[in-house]
């Protein structure tokens, strides 16, 4: 990843995203490991302050970016808004029982300038940040994050409902 993301921005900001890449995948090596000693779970603490450090470091020099949502999030939440403003709209109408407007130039038939997509700033209060700090606590806890998935519990859930069920149709 780094090689396709350095130099797309200017000095020194560049190198602070290569820092920055650089210690994600650092933190994802360690927690990703199979086998853990008391030595890289050390490690790994540490690595999570680092990356702590660095996450709220470029939470504020991003800012330095006109950064704004993508096209296709902009189209969905005027999709959203559409569709809510049609629903109010339409649950108007059946309280109201007034005739529609016959006006021609109703708002229906009005074009409505391109919605202008908004600013779109980089967020730390997300689970996935927030949960970064319990990795070392669960490997201690639960093992490696190999050894465990929730798919086992997602499959067994239909086989002991199908197992209550023929206990109490025989019982």
């Amino acid at each position: 990843m780094i090689p396709a993301v350095e130099g797309l921005i200017p000095e020194p900001y560049n190198a602070k995203l290569i820092t920055l890449l650089f210690r994600l995948a650092e933190w994802h090596a360690l927690a990703k490991l199979r086998m853990h000693t008391e030595h890289t779970l050390t490690s790994l603490n540490q690595a999570t302050v680092t990356i702590g450090r660095e996450l709220r470091s470029f939470r504020e020099w991003s800012r330095s970016f006109n950064t704004v949502e993508l096209p296709h999030e902009t189209a969905a939440r005027e999709r959203r808004k559409s569709k809510k403003a049609t629903s109010q709209t339409t649950s108007n109408n059946a309280s109201d029982h007034s005739c529609p407007p016959t006006d021609p130039m109703s708002s229906e038939s009005k074009k409505k300038p391109p919605a202008q997509p908004r600013v779109k700033l980089f967020s730390l209060f997300t689970y996935k940040f927030h949960a970064l700090g319990d990795y070392v606590r669960t490997i201690k806890l639960f093992g490696t994050t190999d050894s465990y998935s929730t798919q086992i519990v997602s499959l067994e859930i239909p086989l002991v409902t199908c197992s209550l069920l023929r206990t109490t149709e025989t019982g």
